[in-house]
């Protein structure tokens, strides 16, 4: 929940001019509501795709304050990210919730960006695995394998998010290999393989190359790192690095 319109439109612009026509990594955007038409006028024509930060599980209907994936496809969106902590355990959305919310997203023509990740206390309590494997059975329920190519799972530990802490390229490796082991068991090797798993977790330039070299660590979801074009940029050069 940064930025105005102005630093929206400005922000998006020093992003597309950064990247020119890089194409050796898939990059997009994700700002909030109002500014989604803005950003799009920004980036049409780019190599930036854009992206929402959230969606309602309903086409239309009384739902007055909420945003429908359908009405995120009309705005130009790609990608809806949905599951990520902060609404997890924030705003207390629960797995069956997030599944409603994917579901409804992939059949509006959205590809999902759907975050895991778990806590503090439960990665002190050896409970990381067991989090994150009741976060994706539960949020994936009636997913189908050629659904999940329309799918990025984000793995966002609660405790590395605006902490200034990270995990460790090795931490990170760890988490995902997880992931992608139990995708295979729900999904089949062939899909799992395919599978792009984001690190999301203080993301920066110091950090970046080192996580995004590992085997099974596809891309990055940046949060406060993307607020300063320079900083996001130097993030996107590290998936080559």
């Amino acid at each position: 929940m940064y930025t105005l319109s102005s630093s929206a439109r400005a922000l998006a612009q020093a992003i597309v001019a950064g990247l020119g026509d890089e194409s050796r990594v898939r990059v997009a955007v994700c700002p909030p509501f109002p500014w989604l038409l803005t950003v799009a006028e920004v980036l049409r024509g780019s190599k930036v795709a854009l992206g929402a930060q959230n969606c309602y599980p309903e086409v239309e209907g009384a739902f007055t304050g909420e945003v429908s994936p359908t009405m995120l496809r009309d705005a130009g969106c790609q990608y809806v990210i949905i599951g990520h902590s902060e609404r997890r355990h924030g705003l207390g959305e629960s797995d069956a919730f997030l599944n409603r919310k994917l579901l409804a997203a992939l059949n509006a023509g959205l590809a999902v960006i759907f975050c895991v990740g778990e806590t503090l206390a439960e990665r002190e309590s050896d409970q990381t695995h067991a989090v994150l494997e009741r976060q994706l059975t539960g949020g994936l329920v009636g997913l189908t394998a050629s659904q999940l190519e329309q799918v990025v799972i984000a793995y966002e530990p609660v405790w590395a998010i605006g902490t200034g802490k990270t995990a460790t390229p090795d931490q990170a490796q760890e988490a995902h290999g997880f992931i992608r082991q139990k995708m295979a068991a729900m999904f089949g090797a062939e899909a799992a393989g395919r599978l792009l798993i984001q690190y999301g977790g203080s993301v920066k330039p110091e950090n970046a190359a080192a996580i995004l070299q590992q085997p099974d660590v596809d891309g990055a979801l940046v949060g406060g790192a993307s607020l300063k074009a320079d900083s996001f940029l130097a993030i996107v050069r590290g998936a080559w690095a």
